[in-house]
């Protein structure tokens, strides 16, 4: 398998992922699952272990493993995946540190997989299972992305993965309601937010950057909740950002899944994975200097329940750019059609994100155009089906160009 799943925030990659790599372990095979976060991570551990308890045979061994496992509990779990005791490993980048070898690999998860490196989504798939003559062989991989991607960049980037499409949202979520605010509306703002919480649920806050930055102008994580504290005397703030340590980011969102927390301010930290069913309003601060695909994200984390959702943009920028950014997300809980929108104000560039290997500049399409590329695609399956090595003197120099694409590129998965 090389597949990409890709679906909305919250259609349910997780459950599928789970039932994978279920299946990996009884076949007395090992399963890895890479997240780009701690936070993520530990929330896979958790979704993972609480659904394997209820497995009527033998259930799965899942350890975690992060960077801020160290010591003698690190040395156990590489002991464990060295002698194939650990069934599934779930962790961050330090599942492709040296020293984490893997008895039987047999299945590889990469979540978020646009935000990892080519070289570091290809180590861990390099940690595979060995074959008879103990040398490597790939494992089965399952990639999988809750920022929808338009069909000319799977044709063009990921076109060497099947797809598979996850286009249902779970039964009794509710599109969530997003207006565009101006600052001078910030206090009605606050005074909803206290309406939400009044009610029994909770808030998310969210700020782009953690301390204030002299260049540049834009809500602070850590100021702000200093700030909000006399803003919401009544509520229970909570602060979340990336430069936390690992068990004050747990203690902080176990409070606020809890329900011990009112209203949690937050960085781009939980633009992922972060699963609280009671949240339903989510203000997101200089909202302009977000994409569009982000924003999706951030605001997938309220609209989990079962409850009516709010999610309030407020935009410092007056700019022509900005305002059809955000008017875009104002008017449509379709990721995929963000997405697009996404890719043809940003390009492609932006829109992957510097830890991506690049685009070759197309000569005669742009990646919008979808029937050239879908025709260019069609072209170049005829040839390989003709000359898949590119031996043939009409194809020669094509093969040169190829190869001088490619070189030190590493792999594409």
């Amino acid at each position: 398998m090389n597949r990409l799943l890709q679906g909305d925030v919250g259609s349910g990659k997780t459950v599928v992922a789970a039932a994978a790599m279920a299946l990996a372990a009884a076949a007395g095979c090992q399963a890895a699952i890479m997240a780009p976060t701690e936070i993520l991570a530990e929330q896979h551990y958790s979704t993972l272990s609480r659904l394997f308890t209820g497995m009527p045979d033998q259930q799965p061994v899942v350890r975690l493993l992060t960077g801020s496992i160290t010591g003698a509990e690190r040395e156990e779990i590489y002991a464990g995946l060295a002698d194939g005791s650990i069934d599934i490993a779930v962790g961050t980048h330090a599942l492709i540190q040296e020293g984490v070898d893997f008895h039987d690999l047999a299945l590889v998860v990469i979540d978020e997989q646009h935000r990892f490196g080519v070289r570091q989504r290809a180590a861990l798939r390099e940690k595979g299972r060995k074959g008879d003559d103990a040398r490597p062989t790939n494992p089965h991989l399952l990639v999988m992305t809750a920022t929808p991607i338009p069909r000319s960049l799977q044709l063009t980037i990921w076109g060497h993965l099947d797809v598979s499409l996850i286009d249902e949202m779970p039964p009794g979520r509710q599109p969530v309601q997003t207006r565009v605010i101006l600052p001078r509306e910030r206090e009605r703002a606050y005074t909803f937010l206290r309406t939400q919480i009044e009610a029994g649920h909770q808030a998310f806050i969210i700020c782009p950057l953690v301390e204030e930055s002299e260049s540049i102008e834009a809500k602070a994580a850590v100021d702000e909740h200093k700030r909000l504290q006399s803003v919401f005397p009544d509520q229970r703030l909570g602060l979340l950002h990336g430069r936390m340590t690992s068990d004050d980011k747990d203690a902080t969102m176990t409070a606020f899944v809890q329900g011990d927390l009112d209203i949690l301010v937050a960085t781009s930290v939980v633009e992922v994975g972060i699963d609280v069913p009671n949240a339903t309003a989510m203000l997101i601060e200089g909202a302009e200097r977000f994409g569009l695909s982000q924003l999706h994200q951030f605001r997938g984390r309220v609209g989990r329940g079962e409850n009516p959702s709010y999610c309030l943009l407020v935009s410092e920028s007056a700019s022509p750019e900005a305002q059809e950014r955000l008017d875009a997300v104002e008017s449509t809980t379709d990721g995929f059609e963000l997405a697009q929108k996404d890719l043809e104000l940003r390009g492609p560039g932006e829109f992957l994100g510097v830890r991506q290997s690049g685009l070759p500049d197309l000569k005669m399409a742009s990646l919008t155009d979808l029937r050239l590329l879908e025709a260019a695609r069609e072209a170049a399956k005829r040839l390989f089906q003709v000359d898949p090595a590119m031996e043939l003197l009409e194809n020669r120099l094509l093969a040169r160009r190829m190869a001088d694409m490619w070189s030190d590129k590493g792999e594409v998965s």
